[in-house]
């Protein structure tokens, strides 16, 4: 019974966001398709897992704001994956191409010093992995988000119970515009393990695992055909993780030890994610490359899933977004791409406007 329950884990985390993020891979000029090897990969699962929240982010809101019970939230939510799965495997075989999902090619190449850094990526991750649950705590945000989601997994309601008492209460549309822990119960309820058990011995080393795929797509881009500096590019980013708890409100103290919340996933994998999303854009614009629909695509998931992360995420995802298609409008003279770029933060809009009305 718990290998079984395991297996439904690894479903829902890793194989079902893997067959989403293949829709990423479709048309000459798609984002993914810069990639090879263990790149494609990494790039199939992180985007189909923010494509996948974007979508629970887009379901679970209005049923929040009408006050349903999650039971709607779980059908609508496994509707909505199976019709982009669906998808997805019309248009490979439409493709007549099977996705290539190869983990390992590539990590290993290049001369004996770069094998030493990914030996010493590979062995910092897996330390920082063991001691995020090793060390794992129960701070006071704890006993608000898991709360909640222990209580919608138990009541099914959502946010209409006091995560404290459990008295009935008004509907909070702060914490409700951002329905993270919703998704803790969600796991939760497929896989039969309790959301406290989720919370912190699954979600927590997977995002922390998800951030540093991230990162390394980042490297990827950044390091372009020297991919020999990729390894030390990791090894650093991971040596300033590690040293960076120098504050109880730094991005490293969040990624590490309180990544099971939301805001650390929007700190650490959603704005990361925009960056990159940036960088690719430049690189098109650069390249006089005509901007495929599935950029935009993803770029509007990236920023809805911020949402569902914090309700600052909105906010925040605009500012960067704005700003930074805005100076890439200006240095390339390509104002066209404003206009597709202002549909992108179409939701986030929303949901802030949302927040305002009725905050």
């Amino acid at each position: 019974m718990i290998a079984l329950r395991v297996l439904q884990l690894i479903l829902w985390l890793f194989v079902i966001p893997a067959g989403a993020g293949s829709l990423f891979f479709l048309g000459k000029e798609s984002p993914g398709n810069g990639f090879a090897g263990p790149g494609r990969a990494v790039f199939a699962w992180v985007g189909g897992q923010i494509l996948l929240w974007a979508v629970f982010q887009l379901l679970c809101v209005p049923v929040i704001l009408r006050q349903g019970n999650y039971s709607l939230v779980q059908r609508l939510y496994l509707a909505a994956v199976a019709v982009l799965l669906c998808s997805a495997g019309l248009a490979a075989l439409a493709r007549r191409k099977k996705p290539r999902l190869r983990l390992v090619e590539g990590f290993g190449k290049g001369d004996r010093a770069s094998v030493i850094l990914w030996v010493i990526f590979w062995a910092l991750l897996l330390f920082q992995i063991v001691q995020a649950i090793r060390l794992t705590y129960a701070d006071g945000d704890d006993a608000f988000y898991v709360a909640v989601s222990t209580i919608t997994a138990d009541a099914d309601t959502m946010y209409s119970k006091l995560p404290y008492t459990g008295e009935t209460t008004w509907l909070d549309v702060r914490h409700g515009l951002a329905p993270f822990p919703i998704w803790i119960t969600f796991l939760s309820k497929m896989s039969g393990f309790k959301p406290v058990s989720i919370a912190h011995l699954v979600v927590s080393p997977v995002l922390i695992a998800m951030a540093y795929g991230v990162f390394y797509l980042t490297g990827r881009k950044i390091n372009g055909r020297h991919s020999e500096k990729l390894p030390l590019f990791l090894v650093f980013v991971e040596i300033l993780v590690l040293f960076g708890d120098y504050s109880y409100y730094t991005v490293e103290n969040f990624m590490l030890a309180r990544s099971r919340q939301g805001k650390a996933a929007l700190g650490s994998i959603i704005i990361p994610a925009l960056f990159f999303l940036l960088l690719q854009l430049l690189e098109y614009l650069k390249e006089k490359k005509k901007i495929p629909p599935a950029y935009w695509g993803l770029l509007a998931a990236a920023m809805t899933a911020g949402a569902l992360c914090s309700t600052m995420g909105a906010m925040l995802c605009c500012m960067l977004v704005g700003i930074g298609t805005f100076c890439a409008a200006v240095g390339f003279r390509r104002w066209k791409i404003l206009f597709p770029a202002a549909f992108c933060c179409l939701p986030c809009a929303a949901y802030a406007l949302l927040y305002l009305r009725m905050g």
